[in-house]
């Protein structure tokens, strides 16, 4: 495959905690993998690199050390674990994103059953959907290499869409005819 890699490597002090932190979450949030004790990757383009860049920045301004590389693997069989890590971490996320929207359409479906059509109850019900097609959105941006549960994902965000928009209906026409 031979893709060519960003890998930042990077010490910060172990106090305050919060730069570590910071540090970590915005590492996981541009989809980067850990392969190593403080060596995080990603493959490279310009974007990575700038997130990775900015990362690098904060690091460094927390009083920490940061490495930026662009890296290949020699070995074919090195670069497919990588990213098989890639895809396992996309499919915890897009697992759980999945067990979610699940709740979802049990929240809908009981919220029919008891004929809760109410525009407060409704407003609940659509700010949660907002919230499960952005992460899902989120998740889709860190998929670079289209881990296996992506489409059961799509699938069950078009079930949750369609659930909203059937319950959206119903408080409609119940609040209409009042």
């Amino acid at each position: 495959m031979k893709t060519d890699w960003l890998i930042i490597n990077y010490n910060l002090p172990t106090e305050p905690s919060r730069s570590r932190v910071a540090i970590w979450r915005g590492l996981k949030k541009i989809g980067a993998v850990n392969i190593q004790q403080s060596m995080w990757i990603l493959p490279n383009n310009e974007e990575n690199y700038f997130a990775l860049q900015k990362i690098s920045q904060e690091i460094e301004s927390n009083k920490g050390e940061s490495l930026l590389m662009k890296s290949i693997f020699f070995e074919e069989k090195h670069e497919e674990r990588v990213i098989s890590l890639f895809n396992n971490i996309r499919d915890e996320e897009y697992t759980e994103l999945i067990r979610e929207c699940d709740k979802y359409l049990k929240e809908i479906e009981k919220e029919i059953t008891i004929e809760k059509f109410t525009f407060p109850e409704l407003e609940e019900e659509e700010a949660e959907f907002e919230k499960l097609v952005s992460w899902c959105k989120k998740i889709e941006a860190r998929d670079l290499f289209n881990s296996s549960k992506k489409n059961e994902a799509i699938e069950i965000i078009d079930k949750i869409k369609e659930a909203f928009e059937n319950y959206s209906e119903m408080v409609y026409q119940k609040n209409i005819m009042e």
